[in-house]
């Protein structure tokens, strides 16, 4: 995979995972590759369809969870130790 794809896609996940840190170096660097303000503004754009698709599921999930009539553990929790993702 060439720079130019790289740092194109580092934009868009930087976006997805909310790093401003990451994406103010991956837009500057993209830059000095040379890459356009056009392909910029797309990687960007692309970044805010994923982040926005992973909300929505992440919205859809917490409203199953609190309509289930009983919440069963999940994977990252041991409830008979009280432990939850720690």
């Amino acid at each position: 995979m060439n720079e130019k794809t790289k740092e194109l896609i580092a934009i868009g996940a930087s976006l997805a995972a909310h790093c401003q840190p990451c994406l103010v170096f991956h837009v500057d660097k993209a830059r000095k590759l040379g890459i356009g303000e056009d392909e910029i503004n797309e990687a960007i754009t692309v970044g805010r369809m994923i982040r926005k698709g992973a909300m929505s599921a992440m919205d859809r999930f917490a409203e199953s969870v609190v309509a289930a009539p009983e919440n069963k553990s999940s994977p990252c929790c041991d409830n008979a130790a009280g432990n939850c993702c720690s």
